[in-house]
């Protein structure tokens, strides 16, 4: 297999373009699709990276990930590049290392492996929010001396709108447009209404969102509202104005992640490959 590494948001847009079909064979979360994190290529500041593995022939994209790296002081901090400031949806996975086999996952961790290594100066990896058992994490972190696996408990939105009152619902864009400024209006941080903003309106034109709001006693204002991403018939709430009524925390399914703490030299590769052992 051939892997290759790509940086820029250009080049990074279309390589997460062409890892749709795979994408949607390993049945990626929405956060983890082109759409997605074309928004966030937009909106987040760094560098971001593409490690795309084809087949053989060169033909289709084997393995992918889709990195973020951004220097604070001295050190250089990779991590999944929809793992940001942008609010996530919660309860189960987000992050996605594209892998069509066990084999291809293979050759994605050493690609990732090839890419911090390459970093000047001292840096950190953590890609967090992976499903448990994913094994390009698990390659990745037998690939350094200090790589640790973790995981945590996830907190989902559990929908509860139609306690409050008459709800509505819809999937037109136009709705949306109606509603998005008043539920915003409720949210002080200005990086995460452009990001909401964003992300809304370009998942409402490909079918895969909801807007649901319970109108106040006029009918021109809302007494709460939440924001609800689709995958065929999957409904996974996504974000609700700060406080909003009606919307339940509720213990989801567990994260995993991957991590190498802040190393001022590179750490030496896992003691198979130092000794000659094959990848994957």
């Amino acid at each position: 297999m051939h892997t290759r590494v790509v940086v820029g948001a250009a080049g990074v847009a279309a390589e997460l373009r062409a890892a749709g079909a795979l994408a949607e064979r390993v049945r990626a979360p929405v956060t983890a699709r082109a759409p997605w994190l074309t928004t966030v290529l937009d909106t987040r500041a760094g560098s971001p990276v593409a490690v795309v593995v084809e087949t053989p022939q060169r033909t289709a994209v084997a393995a992918a990930a889709f990195l973020h790296v951004r220097r604070r002081g001295l050190v250089a901090r990779v991590t999944a590049l929809g793992d940001g400031p942008a609010p996530l949806p919660g309860g189960r996975p987000t992050t996605r290392l594209l892998a069509r086999d066990e084999e291809a996952a293979g050759h994605l961790a050493d690609g990732i492996t090839d890419v911090v290594q390459g970093l000047r100066g001292p840096w950190s990896l953590r890609l967090a929010g992976l499903p448990l058992g994913d094994p390009t994490s698990r390659r990745v972190a037998a690939r350094f001396t200090e790589g640790r696996t973790a995981t945590r408990r996830s907190t989902g939105l559990v929908d509860e709108l139609d306690a409050l009152g008459p709800v509505v619902r819809s999937r037109d864009a136009r709705q949306l447009e109606r509603w998005l400024p008043l539920l915003l209006a409720a949210e002080p941080d200005r990086r995460v209404r452009e990001f909401v903003r964003a992300a809304a309106r370009l998942h409402a034109v490909t079918g895969e969102l909801e807007v649901a709001v319970v109108p106040d006693a006029s009918g021109e204002g809302v007494r709460s509202g939440l924001l609800t991403l689709l995958d065929r018939d999957d409904r996974w709430p996504w974000w609700g104005p700060p406080g909003a009524a009606g919307l339940r925390p509720e213990r989801g399914a567990p994260l995993a992640e991957v991590s190498v703490p802040v190393r001022s030299l590179l750490p030496a590769p896992d003691v198979a490959r130092r000794l000659g052992g094959g990848r994957g």
